[in-house]
């Protein structure tokens, strides 16, 4: 499995911007895909946005597209998701997830999907 480490957290106002990196330590393969999951209290994790390692293909959740961008650099194992023209409701705790192998099924916005799991870092988003 790959182990995953979030940093970029913090703290901003309305309309600012904020970039967040997950580093990867362990085995990638061009098949493999990473993405972003954020999660409220009490409710339920929720997509945010994917890229396959290999060919670079993005998804996004409709909430978020036109404002944040996913990006991975593959020579220091790295993913971003760089955060623009935030609101207050995009606060919430950003987990970075794993999934080792995908095939042509991959559902990137299914928790299920993900085999590793970072340990969140905290956005806070205030109006």
């Amino acid at each position: 499995q790959v182990q995953l480490v979030e940093s970029g957290g913090g703290l901003v106002q309305s309309g600012d911007s904020l970039r967040l990196s997950c580093a990867a330590s362990g085995p990638t393969f061009p098949n493999t895909a990473m993405g972003w999951f954020r999660q409220v209290p009490g409710k339920e994790r929720d997509f945010v946005a994917a890229i396959r390692w290999g060919f670079g293909n993005t998804y996004y959740a409709d909430s978020v597209k036109g404002r944040f961008i996913i990006s991975r650099d593959s020579a220091k194992n790295t993913m971003y998701l760089q955060m623009n023209s935030l609101k207050p409701e995009d606060s919430a705790v950003y987990y970075c997830a794993a999934a080792t192998e995908t095939n042509t099924d991959y559902d990137p916005g299914s928790y299920l999907e993900y085999d590793s799991w970072g340990q969140g870092t905290q956005v806070t988003v205030s109006s």
